[in-house]
């Protein structure tokens, strides 16, 4: 296990819960929550995430995604990084609880399993700033698609109220059907357009070192690439409705999640598998 940050990510996963539980008291009295100190509480556990994972990075020289412990932690980060920014603008207030829950659950997950956070060798992106470039795009995509499933939670949860004629508790405070399908619509865009900018190095890299490269994390990066991509389509052909799309998005988000696992094992390469057994050999 690596301890480098570990400590800093203790205390973000802890204030992210905090954060979450104190907005959800609120909802519960049937009441909005103070936002200037919910966004208080969210920042320094955005900033405290930020320092620890810099500390990661300063340790294992290179961006840390060497694991699924910083997978995930990577994802929340991104996924809370992209909060402070779409939040204000859409003035989506329930944004905030939900990135909270998605944050407090993966953080405090991933620390609860130490076996998650595995070692690894020290520089394993070979000092490849492209590839490194390609790995952090890709992941912070994936945070991206967290957040459009967060929305496309929300979608239903508003789109349910009205369809039970509840507009009482928790749906008062959700925004429009209408301005959460726009909202999922950009994350989507943007979503895909960062993943398909991060597919470039790395197809690069493929051709010229394809024994570096797993076989399954190859077929599931581009498996779950043209999922996104389909999804996309058919919704500018207008050929899939907003509650299927928030349906599928929160599938997608799923399997994207499981899809992390193989960039894990493709960073020991076989040629090093080969020079260690000759030694071991010999």
């Amino acid at each position: 296990m690596i301890e480098s940050g570990r400590d800093l990510l203790w205390c973000a996963a802890v204030l992210y819960t905090i954060s979450f539980a104190f907005a959800l008291s609120a909802l519960v009295r049937n009441r909005l929550h103070n936002r200037p100190l919910f966004m208080v509480g969210l920042g320094i556990g955005l900033f405290l995430q930020s320092w620890g994972l810099y500390q990661r990075g300063m340790a294992v020289e290179g961006c840390p995604l060497g694991n699924p412990f910083e997978m995930i932690q990577f994802v929340t980060w991104s996924a809370m990084v992209l909060y402070f920014v779409i939040g204000p603008v859409f003035r989506m207030s329930l944004l905030g609880f939900f990135s909270a829950a998605m944050a407090s659950v993966g953080g405090l997950a991933s620390l609860a399993f130490p076996a998650l956070d595995s070692e690894y060798e020290i520089g394993y992106f070979g000092g490849d700033a492209w590839i490194e470039a390609h790995a952090a795009l890709a992941v912070f995509s994936y945070g991206i698609f967290g957040v459009l499933a967060l929305t496309s939670l929300m979608y239903l949860s508003q789109n349910y109220g009205l369809k039970k004629q509840r507009g009482q508790g928790v749906f008062r405070f959700l925004p429009s059907i209408f301005e959460l399908d726009q909202v999922n619509f950009r994350l989507l865009v943007l979503g895909v357009l960062i993943f398909s900018l991060s597919l470039i190095p790395g197809w690069a890299y493929w051709v010229n070192s394809q024994d570096t490269v797993t076989t399954f994390k190859l077929i599931s990066t581009v498996a779950v690439w043209l999922a996104y991509l389909t999804l996309l389509i058919f919704r500018l052909l207008g050929q899939v409705s907003a509650s299927r799309l928030s349906l599928i998005a929160l599938f997608l988000f799923l399997v994207a999640l499981l899809s992390l696992a193989p960039v894990d094992r493709s960073r020991y390469l076989p040629e090093q598998d080969g020079v260690e057994n000759q030694e071991a050999t010999s």
